[in-house]
C-alpha cells in the first residue's frame, strides 16, 4: 500500500484489495514491501536468460482467446539450449514442447493462449530447463476488483483535553492496472466503489460517505476531541465496494494532554496575581498588560471572564482578550484598559483564566483608584474699590489646576451685560498641572456698594466661590464703601443671626447694649443663640440656584431660615412661545427685618427686560416684577442671567451706617431662556456631546452629588431643558440654559438615595425647545446594605497543631456591596490568648476579597471551639449602625515530637579549613507540625589532643538553628561542615520544641549523631619507574627519598604552609619564600656528558576521599612578573645557577599540575637532561591545594665522559643494629654507583678500622669483606661489612673510598649495638624495612613495555640460617603480537629461578619459582636479580642482518682482483691506492685486533681499494696506538675466543677474560661449582651446554662474544653494472662528540671523517635487552637468636641440619678475610705475564676434548654412597658426597641428601649397629625379633637429619608441581574432591613434560614415582 497522506509524512501507505473466488470472497493485504512482484513493464534474468518474470491477463472474457508472447533473449556470452515444460492446466496453451536453441544476443518469442471458461482467477506457470538450472514464468489471469488505496496509520497532532485537532489524508480508488511508485505496488480498480467510514469517539471524520469513480481521490478530514489525557490509536473501518461488501481500517493515533496556563503579572497576593493601575485621571484611560503563557507542548485555547460582581457596579475595566489560543511553549500579551469615572474611589475586579479540560483556574486582580482635579483660585475675593458711575474697574484672577488631571470649570455668570461683572473666559479647560489668568470687569450703573458670590463650577469636584465687592459713587449719592473686611464681619455676623437687622436697628441695641464688640470687631448678642451650621459649597450653590428656597422644599432650615435673606419665584422662566412677545412675573420676598431697596441690572440691547428696574421692599413683604421676553430677530435662541441687588436702604447714605453695622447688599438671579422660531420651522439640530450619560449615586441614604459636562461641539447656540417633574427625587442645576458653541455647561444631580427606588431612574435632556432633540440621562440612586461574605460558610477549622507552637491559615473576606466598608475583628478577650488575625482592621473596596491570615496557638492539649465576630460599616458614615457577623473556629492541640531518620550520620573526609554542605533528615510522625531549636555538642575522638584544646575549638558544624517541620512529612536540614584540624569529630544534636514566641518548652532532647573526618589532601607515591636500567626500584625510591615524601604527605600542614592555600605567585625575589620546613632532595644519579635524559617516573595516588589539586612550582611559577624598569639587575650566585638551569630546561616535569579524584592514579615524568658537566640543583615547590607544602630540591650530577665518577647520595651511612656479645654478627651491604661512562676500580682505605680493632682490644667491630672491587658504568656495586660490636653505644668511623684514576670521598660510617637482655623483646632484631615501603607491584608501565612481573619486590622477611625461601613469581607477556625471550641473569649463588630463562608468545605467562638458600652464617640479603628481555623478532632480524654482514665480509675476503700495478708491488694485497697503514680496521682495534680469514696472515687480508695499512681508519685524534680498548687494560689483556689468537678473539667491549661473566669478587679459578664437580660438569639448563648458557637463543658463546666486537668492513665495490641482492646499510653513528657543553657543530675534520665513516658497513650489534628488576631482601638469623626472638616463626621453616652453619666466634682467623695489606696487581709487566699464562692455562683446558669428555663422564658416574660408610660409622653432620644433583638452573648445591633406607641397610651402619648382636644370638632369628630391628633401623633413619632434608624436598616439589599444574590448567584447585577408583596397580605417566619441575636426587627409582611425590625428573 502507498503512503500517500498529504500534510502527515509519518503514515505509510496500505492497499486494500477484494478478491472473489468462484464460491467465496476473501480480502487480502498486500503490504508494500511485499508488493515486489510480477509486473508486466519488468524483464528478469535467469540463468543468462532475459524474460519476463510474469504474464498477466487482465482485461478479458468468457468464452474468448488471448494470446500473449514470451520473449526469450540469450544475454550470456555462450550458446544456450533450453527445454521447456507447458502449463499444467488447460486454460493455458502454448507450443509443443521442443528444444530453443539461442545463440549469444539472439532472442525467441513463445505465444501463450488463455481461454477462459469462468469468471474467476487463474494461474499457471512455464517451467525452463538448462544446463545450468530452471526457472519458472508465472502465468496469471486476474478479475477487476475493488481496491482502496489508504494510509496505513494517520497520526494526529497533539491536543489538549477538551480542545480539537485536525488533519487530512486522501485516499483513492485505482485503477487495473500494475504501476510502480518508488516501492510499492497500487492496484488500482476500474469499478465504482462507494464507501463509508465508522469510528469512535474522539475522532470523527468528515465526509463519512460517498462515492468514488475509478482513480478518484477523495480528501478526509481527522477531526480530534479527547476528552481525557491519554494516547488513543483508534482503527476506523472503512466499507467499500457495491454493497460495503469489503473492509479497509486505518489506525488513528491522537495525543492529547492536561492545558496548563499561566498569567504573570508584576503583583502577587495570597491566590492571584495582581495587576495594579495605580492612580488613574477621571475620564482618561490607562493600558496595562499581562500575559499568559503557555509551559506545554500543546496548543490551548482560553476565555477570560470577570467575576460576579456587586448588582449596579460599573464596569471601568475593559479587556483586550475575551477567548483566544496560546501556542507552544509562547505566550501572549493581553491589554486591559482602565477608565474610571468616580472620582476618588478605588475599582476592584477579577478576571477568571479559564482552559478547556484544565484542572484549575487562574485568577487575575485588576485594580486602579480614579482621581480627580485639584483647582483653586489665587484669591476668594476681589475687590474693585470705588469706581464712578459710568466708569469701570479691571481685575485679574488666576485659576491654577495643581493636579495631573485635565479640569474643566464654568463660572455661573452672566455674559450678556445683565450683570455689572463681567469674567472673562468664563469657561474652559485647564490642563494638568496648569493655571489660567482671568479678566474681570466691574461697570456699575448705580451709585451703591456691589457684592455678587460668583460660583465656579468644576467638574466631578465641588464649586468654588469668588466674591467680588465693588462700590459705586454718583455726584449725589456717596454710599458706604465696601472693603473685604465687612465681608468677614458679614460672615461672622450671618452665623450669629445679626444679619437680619438693618443697621440702623443694630446700632441702636449697640448703643442700648443689647449687643457687645467681640475682640475682632464683630457684633455678638448677650446670650449667643444656636449657630447656623456652615452650608456646603454644592449646598450654597443649590440654595443660589433655587433663589433661597431650596433648603425648605427639601426639607431644610424652612422657610424663615436666617440664612435666606431674600428669595425669588420662579428662578428660572422659559419663553417658547415663539416670535411672540411675551412677559411673565416673578415674585421677590424680603425676609428680613428692615426695608430693602431692590434694584435689577439693566442690559442694553437685550431682548430681556424687568420692570420696574427698581422699588423699596419693607421688611417680611414681597412684590412682584414683570420680565418682558421681545425678541429683535426671528429663529434665534436667547438666554440670560437677570441680576437684582436688594441692600437695606439705610445704606445709601453713609452717614447713617457706622463701619462695623454695615451690611453687604444681597444679589439674586432670574435664569431666562426663549427663543424667536416661528411655528412650523423647524429648530436647528443639536450637536453635543454628554459626558456620563449613566449617572450612579452612592449606595448609601446621603445627599449626594454628581456633576455631568454637557458641550455644545457644535458651531450654533444649545438650548437644553431638563423638567424636574420628572424625577422628583433627582434635583439638577441648572434646569435650563444656553450654550453658546464650543462652550460647555456643567450640571450638577442631587439626591438622596432610597431603598424603594427603582434601579434606574429616566431623566430626559430636551434641547433646542424641540420633542425631536432629546438625549436620556440615566440616573442609579439605590440604597444597599453593607454585606460581606465569609469563607466556608463562616467556618474556619485550623490543622492540629503542637501545644505552645502557632498554626496559621489563611481566610477570604469579600465584599459584595457598591461600597467600601470598613470591618474589624472582635476577639473575646480569653480567647485572644488563642486565636489572632492579620489584619484585624482595614478597609474592603467594592467587590474586592481580601486574604485574612489566622493564626491559632494553644496552651493545652484540647478541642478548641472559638467565635469571633466581624464588624463592617461604610466608610462614609462611621457613626451608622454597624452589621456583625459571627465566625466558627475550630482548632485541636496535641504535643508534638521529631526525630532523625539515621541515628549516625557519617560524613566521612572533609577538607580541613574548606566547608562541606550536607542535609539531615528529619522526621515528623505526628499530627501536628513541630517548631523546633536544635543545638550541637562537639567532641574530637582524637586522644592524642588535650582536653582544653577540645574546648577552645570553635563548633564545626553549623547549621539552621530554628526550624518547623510540618506534620507527617520529612524535613531536610541544611548544615555546613568546617573542620579546623584533621582529627575525628563527632557532633550530637539534640533538639527542644519551641512556642510561637521562640520560647523553650521542654528539655533537650537526642536528635542524632553526626561524625566526620577533617582531613588534608594526600597523595601517596604508590610506583616508580626509571629510565637509567642500572638502577633498581629500591635504589631509585632511596635517591628521590620517596619514602620520607610519602610520610611528609601523611602529616599535617604547618600554618605556614597554609598561608597560600592554592598555587599562587608571591614573591617579587627569584629565590621565592619558603614556608615550609619539609625539604627532600630528588637526586638525578649521575650520568655521562650527552647522555640520554634521566627520566623517573612517579605513580601519584590519591589514596584519601577527596579530591587533590596538586602542581610543582619552578621559582619562575612564584614570582611576580615585574616590569622590565622594575628589575634591580644584581643577582646572586644561586639566582644566577637557578636562571640558567630553568632557561635550559634541564629539570623537567611533566604535567606539572593536576587533580586526582579519590582513587585515580596519574603518572609525572621527572626528566634531567645531561648538557651540562657539573652538579645542578633547583628547588621546586610541591603544592597541595589546601594542603602540605614540600620543598624539593632537585640534584642531577653530570660527569665527563672519560672521568672515573662514584655517585654518593650522602656522606653518611648507618648500619642495622646488632647485639653485642653474639657469636655471628650478620653481614651488611654498602652501595657503590658508578656514574661514569667508563669502568672504575674502587679501594677502601682500611686504616681506620685497623685503628678500630686496635681501639676495642684487637676485636675488629667493623670489617669490610670485599675493601677492592671494579664497577662497571652505570651498574652497582656491594660494599660487604661486618659489625661485631662490643659494647652497647654507637660506633662512628670515617672511611675514605679511593676511586682509581679519580676522586677520593670520605664517608662515615656509624654502627650501633644494644644488649638484649635489656631491650627484651623490643629489640631492633626484625627486618626494619625501610624496603618495605617500597611497592612491590609494577603500577606503571615503561614505553614499548611488553613484559611484567607479578612483583617487584620480595621481602622475606626474618629467616634462620641453612634454611630455604620459596616464593612464586610470574611473568607475562602483555603485548598481543610480539613473542619475547627472557633471562634471569643470577649473580649471587644464594638465588635461584627456574626456568632461569624461556620464551613467552603473546599474551602468555609464565610461572617462576624463586628459591633463597641463606647461608650458614647470618646476612643481609639486598638483592637486585635482572631478568633480560628481548623481543624475538628483532633477535631474528639481528641474525640476518649478522648472516649478511658475515656473507659480504667472507667475500670482500676471498675476492680481489689483480692489475699490473699490483704486479709490480708486494705480493701483500692492498685495496687500490691503499697502503697499510691505511687499511681499515673495526673500530676500537689495532692491527692485532683485526680479525683475518682462516688460513691467512695479516699480509694477505685485503683492504679497500685505494688504501694501504697505514690509512686504516681510526677513531677521531687517535693512532693506531690510541686504539680503544678496555678502560684499564691494553692489548695483552684482551681475552679471545676458543681457537683464536690474540689477535682474533673478541670480547665485550671494556671487559677482559677475568671480568667477563663471572661472579662478584671472584676469577675464573673461584667460580664456583657443585661439590665434586669441575668446570664441564657444572649442571646447565637441559639441553645447553657451556657455550649455549645465557646467551641469545641459538648462539654459542663465540657468537654471543662476537657480537659484542664492533666490527667493520669496508663498503662492497660494485664493478658494472653488476646488481647484488642485498645493499650495504650505512653506519649507525654515535653521539659521542659532545666534550664540554651543549652539541657544537662538527669540524671539518670531523665531517670528513664522518663521511667516510659512512661508506663503512659496520658488523651488526645484537639488540639491546630491556631489563627489569627483581630486588629480594631478608635477613638470617642464627638459630638460637631465631628460636628467641621469633619462636612463633620457627615452625614454618625447615632447618637444613646437615650443612655447617658457621658459628665460628668473631675475631678468629677463620672468619677474617684476606688481608687488606696486599697491594694490588698494578698494571705493570708482571700483570701481563700473569694474565698471559692463566689465558693460555684456560685456553689450552678448554682446548683439550679429552678433559671436555672427563668432564661429561664424572657427571655421568653413580655416586659412591657405600664409600664414606666403610670404616667409620655414619654421624648426622657429615654431608654425603652423592648428594643430588639440584634442578636445572642452580649454579650453588643444595646441602647432600643422606642416602636411601635401602642403601642404609646394607651398608657399614647396619653392619656396625648389629654385630654385636649377631655375635650373641643364634643363627636363625624369630621373625619377631627380626621385624622388631627393622622397626628400630627405620627409627633410627627417620631421626636422621638427611631423611628430614628428603622428605621436606619431596614435598616441596610437590607443592611446587601442584602450583605449576594449577598454572598450565591441569588442575583445578577450586574443584569439588571426588573420589576415583583405581585399578589395584596402575602407573600414571608424568603428564607435564619438560616443564614439571623437580628436585629429587640422582635415585632413578625415585623418578617413577607418582605425581604426588613431586620428584619427577625434568
Amino acid at each position: 500500500m502507498l503512503a500517500e497522506v498529504p500534510g502527515n509524512p509519518l503514515s505509510s501507505g496500505l492497499l486494500w484489495t477484494a478478491t472473489r473466488g468462484k464460491d467465496e470472497k476473501r480480502l487480502t493485504l498486500q503490504r508494500s514491501g511485499d508488493a515486489q512482484r510480477k509486473m508486466v513493464s519488468q524483464r528478469c534474468c535467469f540463468l543468462g536468460v532475459e524474460t519476463w518474470e510474469e504474464l498477466k491477463w487482465e482485461d478479458w472474457e468468457l468464452g474468448g482467446e488471448f494470446t500473449k508472447t514470451l520473449l526469450l533473449k540469450n544475454i550470456h556470452s555462450k550458446l544456450q539450449k533450453l527445454r521447456f515444460r507447458p502449463p499444467a492446466s488447460k486454460f493455458f496453451t502454448t507450443l509443443f514442447p521442443q528444444i530453443i536453441t539461442l545463440s549469444p544476443g539472439t532472442s525467441f518469442s513463445l505465444p501463450v493462449t488463455f481461454r477462459p471458461l469462468d469468471r474467476c482467477e487463474y494461474q499457471d506457470t512455464i517451467e525452463f530447463h538448462s544446463k545450468d538450472g530452471l526457472f519458472q514464468v508465472s502465468l496469471r489471469a486476474t478479475i477487476p476488483h475493488h481496491a482502496l488505496d489508504v494510509p496505513e496509520s494517520v497520526l494526529l497532532p497533539p491536543c489538549a483535553v477538551l480542545h480539537q485537532s485536525q488533519t487530512v489524508f486522501m485516499f483513492r480508488n485505482a485503477r487495473q492496472t500494475t504501476l510502480t511508485i518508488i516501492t510499492a505496488v497500487v492496484i488500482i480498480s476500474k469499478l465504482q466503489a462507494g464507501f463509508r467510514w465508522e469510528v469512535s469517539s474522539p475522532f470523527q471524520l468528515c465526509p463519512e460517505s460517498g462515492m468514488l469513480e475509478p482513480g478518484q481521490e477523495c480528501r478526509v478530514t481527522v477531526l480530534f476531541r479527547p476528552r481525557e489525557a491519554l494516547v488513543y490509536q483508534v482503527q476506523a473501518s472503512c466499507a467499500f465496494g457495491d454493497e460495503g461488501e469489503n473492509r479497509c481500517t486505518v489506525l488513528l493515533q491522537g495525543l492529547s494532554k492536561y492545558p496548563f496556563l499561566q498569567i504573570s503579572a508584576p503583583g502577587q497576593e495570597e491566590g492571584c496575581k495582581v495587576l495594579e493601575f495605580g492612580n488613574v485621571p477621571v475620564g482618561c484611560n490607562m493600558e496595562r498588560h499581562f500575559e499568559i503563557l503557555n509551559p506545554s507542548s500543546i496548543t490551548t485555547s482560553f476565555s477570560l471572564s470577570r467575576m460576579q460582581r456587586p448588582p449596579l457596579s460599573e464596569s471601568v475595566f475593559q479587556c483586550g482578550f475575551q477567548k483566544g489560543e496560546v501556542a507552544p511553549r509562547t505566550s501572549i500579551r493581553v491589554p486591559v484598559v482602565f477608565s474610571p469615572g468616580t472620582v476618588d474611589s478605588t475599582t476592584v475586579d477579577y478576571l477568571s483564566l479559564t482552559c478547556p479540560g484544565a484542572l484549575s483556574k487562574t485568577l487575575l486582580k485588576v485594580t486602579g483608584t480614579c482621581i480627580g482635579p485639584q483647582v483653586s483660585l489665587s484669591s476668594s475675593m476681589l475687590d474693585f474699590g470705588c469706581v464712578d458711575e459710568g466708569e469701570e474697574a479691571l481685575r485679574t484672577v488666576d485659576i491654577i489646576n495643581s493636579s495631573s488631571v485635565e479640569a474643566q470649570y464654568q463660572f455661573d455668570l452672566d455674559a450678556t451685560g445683565h450683570s455689572v461683572f463681567t469674567l472673562e473666559p468664563a469657561c474652559g479647560t485647564l490642563p494638568p498641572n496648569s493655571h489660567r489668568r482671568l479678566r474681570l470687569l466691574f461697570r456699575p450703573h448705580h451709585p451703591m456698594g456691589h457684592h455678587r458670590r460668583v460660583v465656579c463650577l468644576l467638574l466631578h469636584r465641588e464649586p468654588l466661590f469668588l466674591d467680588l465687592i465693588g462700590t459705586c459713587h454718583s455726584e449725589q449719592l456717596k454710599p458706604a464703601i465696601l472693603h473685604p473686611r465687612h465681608l468677614v464681619l458679614y460672615r461672622q455676623h450671618l452665623a450669629r443671626g445679626l444679619t437680619c437687622y438693618p443697621p440702623d436697628v443694630l446700632g441702636a441695641m449697640l448703643a442700648e447694649d443689647k449687643i457687645q464688640v467681640d475682640l475682632e470687631g464683630a457684633l455678638m448678642l448677650q446670650e449667643d443663640p444656636a449657630a447656623v451650621p456652615e452650608m456646603s459649597p454644592m449646598e450654597e450653590y443649590y440654595q443660589g440656584c433655587a433663589g433661597g428656597k431650596a433648603e425648605a422644599e427639601l426639607g431644610g432650615r424652612g422657610e424663615g431660615s436666617n440664612s435666606s435673606h431674600i428669595t425669588v419665584d420662579p428662578p428660572e422662566l422659559l419663553f417658547h412661545n415663539g416670535s411672540v412677545s411675551t412677559s411673565q412675573s416673578v415674585t421677590l420676598s424680603n425676609h428680613t427685618k428692615g426695608k430693602l431697596s431692590l434694584i435689577w441690572t439693566p442690559a442694553p440691547n437685550s431682548s430681556f427686560s424687568v420692570t420696574p428696574s427698581s422699588c423699596d421692599l419693607g421688611p417680611l413683604k414681597s412684590t412682584a416684577f414683570r420680565v418682558s421676553y421681545t425678541p429683535k430677530q426671528h429663529n434665534t435662541f436667547h438666554g440670560a442671567q437677570l441680576e437684582c441687588f436688594a441692600l437695606y436702604k439705610v445704606l445709601r447714605d453713609h452717614r447713617q451706617v457706622e463701619d462695623r453695622t454695615l451690611c453687604p447688599p444681597w444679589c439674586v438671579t432670574v435664569r431666562v431662556i426663549g427663543h424667536s422660531f416661528q411655528p412650523g420651522r423647524e429648530h436647528f439640530i443639536p450637536r453635543f456631546s454628554l459626558q456620563r450619560p449613566r449617572v450612579v449615586f452612592p449606595a448609601l441614604s446621603l445627599v449626594s452629588y454628581r456633576t455631568v459636562l454637557l458641550e455644545n461641539m457644535g458651531d450654533l447656540p444649545l438650548v437644553f431643558r431638563l423638567d424636574p417633574e420628572e424625577c422628583p427625587s433627582v434635583s439638577v442645576r441648572p434646569t435650563s440654559g444656553l450654550v453658546q458653541p464650543g462652550h460647555h455647561q456643567i450640571l450638577t444631580l442631587r439626591t438622596t438615595p432610597a431603598e424603594d427606588c427603582p434601579a434606574k431612574l429616566p431623566f430626559t435632556l430636551h434641547f433646542n425647545a424641540s420633542p425631536k432633540h432629546t438625549q436620556e440621562l440615566s440616573v442609579v440612586s439605590v440604597v444597599e446594605k453593607p454585606c460581606l461574605s465569609l469563607e466556608g460558610e463562616g467556618s474556619l477549622f485550623f490543622k492540629p497543631t503542637a501545644v505552645g507552637s502557632r498554626s496559621q491559615s489563611p481566610y477570604r473576606v469579600r465584599n459584595l456591596t457598591r461600597l467600601p466598608l470598613r470591618f474589624h475583628w472582635r476577639i473575646p478577650g480569653p480567647d485572644q490568648r488563642v486565636i489572632s488575625v492579620a489584619p484585624d482592621t482595614g478597609v474592603l473596596q467594592p467587590n474586592e476579597t481580601m486574604v485574612q491570615t489566622w493564626s491559632f496557638t494553644p496552651f493545652e492539649e484540647m478541642v478548641y471551639n472559638l467565635k469571633p465576630n466581624l464588624t463592617f460599616w461604610p466608610i462614609q458614615t462611621p457613626g451608622c449602625r454597624k452589621s456583625r457577623l459571627p465566625l466558627k473556629v475550630v482548632g485541636m492541640a496535641s504535643k508534638g515530637s521529631i526525630q532523625a531518620e539515621h541515628g549516625v550520620l557519617n560524613l566521612g573526609e572533609v577538607l580541613v579549613g574548606d566547608c562541606r554542605s550536607f542535609e539531615v533528615p528529619l522526621i515528623n510522625n505526628g499530627s501536628c507540625s513541630v517548631s523546633f531549636c536544635l543545638a550541637v555538642q562537639q567532641s574530637l575522638l582524637d586522644p592524642g589532643l588535650p582536653e582544653n584544646s577540645q574546648k577552645k575549638d570553635p563548633v564545626a558544624l553549623e547549621l539552621d538553628s530554628e526550624r518547623a517541620i510540618p506534620a507527617r512529612s520529612r524535613l531536610l536540614i541544611r548544615s555546613t561542615v568546617r573542620p579546623a584540624r584533621r582529627t575525628r569529630y563527632c557532633w550530637d544534636l539534640t533538639y527542644q520544641t519551641l512556642s510561637s514566641a521562640g520560647s523553650v518548652l521542654d528539655a533537650p532532647q537526642a536528635l542524632c549523631q553526626v561524625q566526620g573526618e577533617g582531613v588534608f589532601p594526600t597523595l601517596e607515591v604508590t610506583d616508580v619507574r626509571c629510565s637509567v636500567e642500572g638502577l633498581s626500584k629500591l635504589q631509585i625510591w632511596s635517591l628521590f627519598s620517596l619514602g620520607h615524601l610519602n610520610a611528609h604527605l601523611q602529616r599535617d600542614p604547618a600554618p605556614p604552609e597554609l598561608t597560600y592555600r592554592v598555587p599562587t605567585r608571591h614573591s617579587l625575589r627569584r629565590c621565592p619564600s619558603i614556608f615550609t620546613s619539609a625539604m627532600l632532595d630528588f637526586n638525578f644519579s649521575a650520568a655521562p656528558l650527552g647522555s640520554d635524559p634521566s627520566n623517573v617516573l612517579l605513580m601519584f595516588e590519591n589514596t584519601g576521599s577527596i579530591p587533590v589539586e596538586w602542581s610543582f612550582l619552578f621559582p619562575e611559577d612564584q614570582q611576580i612578573e615585574l616590569e622590565y624598569w622594575a628589575e634591580t639587575g644584581e643577582f646572586s650566585t644561586t639566582e644566577l645557577h637557578h636562571m640558567k638551569v630553568q632557561d635550559n630546561r634541564l629539570f623537567n616535569i611533566a604535567p606539572r599540575s593536576g587533580k586526582l579524584h579519590p582513587g585515580q592514579q596519574k603518572a609525572v615524568t621527572f626528566s634531567y637532561r645531561h648538557d651540562f658537566v657539573g652538579t645542578d640543583r633547583l628547588p621546586v615547590l610541591f603544592k597541595l591545594s589546601h594542603g602540605r607544602e614540600i620543598l624539593l630540591n632537585f640534584i642531577g650530577v653530570t660527569v665527563e665522559r672519560d672521568r672515573h665518577y662514584l655517585h654518593f647520595t650522602c656522606t653518611k651511612h648507618i648500619f642495622a643494629p646488632v647485639p653485642i656479645g653474639g657469636f655471628s654478627p650478620p653481614k651488611q651491604v654498602y652501595e657503590l654507583y658508578n656514574g661514569g661512562a667508563v669502568p672504575l676500580k674502587y679501594c677502601v682505605d682500611t686504616e681506620p678500622l685497623e685503628q678500630l680493632t686496635a681501639d676495642n682490644f684487637g676485636h675488629p667491630v667493623l670489617q669490610c669483606l670485599n675493601p677492592q672491587g671494579e664497577v662497571k658504568p652505570g651498574r652497582t656495586a656491594l660494599l660487604e661489612w661486618v659489625l661485631s660490636p662490643l659494647e652497647a653505644k654507637t660506633y662512628s668511623v670515617d672511611i675514605s673510598i679511593h676511586v682509581l684514576e679519580g676522586d677520593t670521598m670520605l664517608l662515615t660510617f656509624e654502627g650501633c649495638g644494644f644488649d638484649n637482655s635489656v631491650l627484651g623483646e623490643s629489640a631492633p632484631l626484625q627486618l626494619h624495612d625501610g624496603y618495605m615501603s617500597v611497592p612491590s607491584t609494577q603500577r606503571m608501565a615503561l614505553p614499548n613495555q611488553v613484559l611484567f612481573l607479578s612483583e617487584e619486590r620480595l621481602c622475606l622477611g626474618d629467616i634462620p640460617v641453612c634454611s630455604r625461601s620459596t616464593r612464586v613469581l610470574f611473568l607475562t607477556n602483555v603485548s598481543h603480537s610480539d613473542r619475547v625471550l627472557y633471562n634471569w641473569n643470577l649473580t649471587d649463588q644464594s638465588v635461584q629461578i627456574y626456568p632461569e630463562h624461556g620464551a613467552l608468545s603473546p599474551g602468555e605467562s609464565a610461572l617462576c619459582i624463586l628459591t633463597l638458600q641463606a647461608s650458614g652464617s647470618p646476612s643481609f640479603y639486598q638483592l637486585d636479580i635482572i631478568c633480560e628481555v628481548t623481543l624475538e623478532e628483532a633477535l631474528s632480524q639481528y641474525r640476518q642482518d649478522l648472516q649478511q654482514w658475515e656473507l659480504e665480509r667472507d667475500r670482500q675476503m676471498n675476492e680481489f682482483s689483480l692489475t699490473d700495478k699490483d704486479l709490480q708491488q708486494s705480493q701483500t694485497s692492498y685495496p687500490q691506492g691503499h697502503t697499510q697503514s691505511q687499511t681499515s680496521y673495526p673500530q676500537g682495534h689495532t692491527q692485532s685486533q683485526t680479525s683475518y680469514p682462516q688460513g691467512q696472515t695479516q699480509s694477505q687480508t685485503s683492504y679497500p681499494q685505494g688504501h694501504t695499512q697505514s690509512q686504516t681508519s681510526y677513531p677521531q685524534g687517535h693512532t693506531q696506538s690510541q686504539t680503544s680498548y678496555p678502560q684499564g687494560h691494553t692489548q695483552s689483556q684482551t681475552s679471545y675466543p676458543q681457537g683464536h689468537t690474540q689477535s682474533q678473539t673478541s670480547y665485550p667491549q671494556g671487559h677482559t677474560q677475568s671480568q667477563t661473566s663471572y661472579p662478584q669478587g671472584h676469577t675464573q679459578s673461584q667460580t664456583s661449582y657443585p661439590q665434586g664437580h669441575t668446570q664441564s660438569q657444572t649442571s646447565y639448563p637441559q639441553g645447553h651446554t657451556q657455550s649455549q648458557t645465557s646467551y641469545p637463543q641459538g648462539q654459542t658463546q663465540s657468537q654471543t662474544q662476537e657480537s659484542n666486537t664492533k666490527e667493520v668492513l669496508p663498503s662492497p665495490q660494485r664493478t658494472g653494472p653488476v646488481v647484488r641482492k642485498y645493499k650495504t646499510l650505512p653506519p649507525i653513528c654515535s653521539s659521542s662528540a659532545v666534550v664540554g657543553g651543549m652539541c657544537t657543530r662538527p669540524s671539518r675534520a670531523e665531517r670528513r671523517a664522518q663521511r667516510e665513516a659512512s661508506q663503512v658497513w659496520r658488523r651488526p650489534e645484537p639488540p639491546c635487552p630491556t631489563l627489569l628488576h627483581l630486588g629480594v631482601t631478608a635477613r638470617s638469623h642464627s638459630l638460637l637468636e631465631f628460636q628467641t626472638f621469633f619462636p612463633s616463626l620457627l615452625s614454618t621453616h625447615h632447618i637444613n641440619r646437615s650443612a655447617r652453619p658457621n658459628v665460628t666466634r668473631c675475631g678468629s682467623r677463620q672468619s677474617r678475610p684476606p688481608s687488606v695489606d696486599m697491594p694490588p696487581l698494578s698494571h705493570g709487566p708482571e700483570r701481563e705475564i700473569i694474565t698471559h699464562t692463566l689465558t693460555s692455562i684456560f685456553r689450552s683446558l678448554l682446548d683439550d676434548p679429552h678433559f671436555h669428555h672427563s668432564l661429561v663422564n664424572g657427571v655421568a658416574e653413580p655416586v659412591p654412597y657405600f664409600t664414606q660408610l666403610r670404616q667409620t660409622a655414619y654421624t648426622p653432620t657429615t654431608p654425603l658426597p652423592g648428594a643430588a644433583t639440584p634442578f636445572p638452573g642452580t649454579r650453588e648445591a643444595p646441602p647432600p641428601c643422606p642416602p636411601t633406607p635401602q642403601l642404609l641397610m646394607g651398608g657399614s651402619l647396619y653392619s656396625a649397629g648389629v654385630t654385636e648382636v649377631t655375635k650373641q644370638q643364634p643363627q636363625t632369628q624369630k621373625p619377631t625379633v627380626k621385624r622388631e630391628r627393622q622397626l628400630n633401623v627405620q627409627e633410627t633413619i627417620r631421626r636422621l637429619p638427611e631423611f628430614c632434608d628428603v622428605t621436606e624436598e619431596v614435598l616441596l616439589n610437590t607443592l611446587q608441581n601442584l602450583m605449576m599444574e594449577a598454572f598450565l590448567g591441569e588442575l583445578v584447585l577450586t574443584a569439588r574432591p571426588r573420589i576415583i577408583a583405581l585399578p589395584p596397580v596402575s602407573a600414571r605417566r608424568n603428564s607435564c613434560g619438560s616443564r614439571r619441575l623437580s628436585r629429587g636426587g640422582a635415585d632413578p627409582d625415585r623418578s617413577r614415582e607418582t605425581r604426588g611425590g613431586g620428584s619427577s625428573e625434568s
